[in-house]
């Protein structure tokens, strides 16, 4: 999921983690600058589906934080180009050691709810993760100590040195600096209160989220009065919706009408890049035969990835064998599974299978992984597996994932800067993500590596030699690096497709 950019965030970590101080200053006195750009109103955007909830820390669900990315704070963030700079932090230095990392805090943070933002509340955002071990709790795993000297200083002590902490610590909202209060009453799943550009204004479960204007935001004040997110499952609905004018933002479009929209999209702008995503196959290593790699790789074999990518995404994806998408300095180029129907028999034949069925669990929330796994049933009938489809809504589908009730899944992974980010919580033995059971003690040796080398070309190696005794293991079978494809009217300004999916509406404005 990504490309060059990586280039440019690992060139940020490293002068960081040398002791530079890397956190430029930032403009703290644009508060209440408008910048003269519009005339505020609501922008209305429709997204693919619900979130399943709003807790940034308890969440995996890209819905979530579409919404989220637009309401919270994290301590550093990602710019356009990935490179990590200053959010909630205006600088950083790092001790010779590389052992002990000293952020310094904007002054004058608050949340939307008025309340002051301080040292210790990234305290409290850090060791809830960690003590409850919730989901982002691996990027923590070389965290010693988090402390609070003073009100504006947060001090993170490791017991490692940690090349990827800024990615880690800004890469996306599920690290996001949350109020105390707000979690200890529960209204964080519904009505989380952060320190970002919008509050949450309303919930309206099955319908939309209303976003409205923090005023208590520490940043340049959006343009816009607010947001309100309404969930469109269909794309052919939400296309209507922004030509008839009902929203005016969407990343829901039909693919097979994206090229064409693009040259001629009337009063619709549509614009796509390239992604730091990676959809992918898993199947429940904890089942039999799925233990088996024979069975893993002739599933592999089995496969026709482009006609999969055509399904799925009309020529808006790239095809893959490995998680890094071609472009970045990441990548490694490797493919051992050409589409070879023989070969995949044959490997059922040496596992001693014949007449497998095969559960494969979707979401309609996901239309593509539906489109995908029809094409991949036909494909694995030549070879003698019979696919069951197993529909599901996405709460649900997320639900049995974590109880490991499926043969095999489809889905995505996003928003990935770092190749930690790629790997190690799908593929490192017991990790948080790893619910499809694949363990093999090298590679965990080699992810355990890869997070602590501070040198970056040794680090590059290490990460290639995961990333191909994953691929020979099939613990994930990649199928393709989708792009970015968003498109809105020609009233909307000031909006960026972001190679990592991040949807930020604070620089936008609406004319009326």
């Amino acid at each position: 999921m990504t490309r060059s950019r990586m280039v440019g965030a690992v060139l940020a970590l490293a002068l960081a983690a040398a002791g530079c101080g890397a956190g430029d200053s930032v403009d703290v006195d644009g508060a209440g600058d408008t910048g003269g750009k519009g005339a505020g109103g609501t922008l209305n955007a429709a997204i693919g589906g619900e979130p399943d909830q709003l807790d940034p820390h308890r969440t995996s669900a890209y819905y979530s934080f579409q919404v989220l990315e637009n309401v919270y704070d994290t301590l550093v963030e990602p710019g356009p180009d990935l490179r990590m700079g200053p959010s909630l932090a205006t600088k950083w230095t790092t001790s010779a050691d590389q052992l002990t990392w000293t952020f310094t805090l904007r002054e004058g943070v608050r949340f939307s709810d008025g309340s002051p933002l301080t040292s210790e509340d990234v305290v409290y955002s850090y060791e809830r993760i960690i003590s409850e071990k919730l989901n982002q709790s691996y990027r923590f795993e070389t965290v010693k100590s988090v402390t609070a000297p003073d009100p504006t200083t947060v001090v993170v002590a490791l017991t490692k040195p940690t090349p990827n902490l800024l990615a880690s610590l800004g890469g996306f909202k599920g690290v996001a600096i949350v109020e105390k209060s707000n979690v200890e009453s529960g209204a964080i799943k519904t009505r989380p209160v952060g320190s970002g550009p919008f509050a949450v204004a309303g919930y309206t479960s099955g319908d939309s989220i209303q976003l409205t204007r923090n005023d208590n935001y520490w940043g340049p004040k959006p343009t816009l009065d607010g947001v309100r997110f309404t969930f469109v499952k269909d794309p052919t609905v939400a296309l209507q919706n922004l030509r008839g004018g009902e929203v005016q933002w969407t990343d829901n479009l039909p693919p097979q009408q994206v090229a064409a929209l693009k040259e001629n999209g009337g009063d619709v702008t549509v614009e796509s890049r390239s992604s730091t995503d990676y959809w992918y196959l898993a199947l429940n290593e904890g089942r039999k035969p799925y233990d088996d790699v024979n069975v893993r790789r002739a599933i592999a074999f089995a496969l026709d990835r482009e006609a999969i990518a055509k399904a799925a995404k009309f020529g808006q994806a790239t095809v893959n064998q490995t998680a890094i998408p071609k472009g970045s300095s990441w990548h490694f180029e490797y493919a051992p599974y050409r589409h070879d129907p023989a070969q995949a028999r044959q490997l059922l034949g040496q596992a001693g299978v014949s007449g497998l069925t095969l559960d494969l669990m979707v979401t309609t929330e996901y239309p593509e992984t539906v489109s995908a796994a029809q094409v991949i049933a036909a494909q694995l009938k030549d070879v003698g597996i019979t696919v069951k489809i197993r529909t599901l809504d996405f709460a649900q589908w997320l639900d049995e994932q974590g109880r490991g009730a499926f043969d095999a899944f489809l889905l995505g992974w996003l928003g990935n800067i770092d190749p930690d980010e790629f790997y190690y919580a799908q593929h490192r033995t017991g990790a948080t993500f790893n619910f499809h059971k694949y363990s093999n003690p090298a590679v965990d040796r080699l992810l355990d590596a890869g997070r602590t080398e501070t040198d970056p070309a040794a680090r590059k190696r290490t990460y290639d030699q995961a990333a191909k005794q994953i691929v020979d293991d099939a613990s994930y079978i990649y199928l393709y690096n989708p792009d970015v494809v968003q498109g809105w009217s020609k009233q909307v300004t000031g909006y960026q497709v972001r190679s990592d999916r991040a949807i930020r509406f604070r620089d936008v404005a609406l004319d009326r």
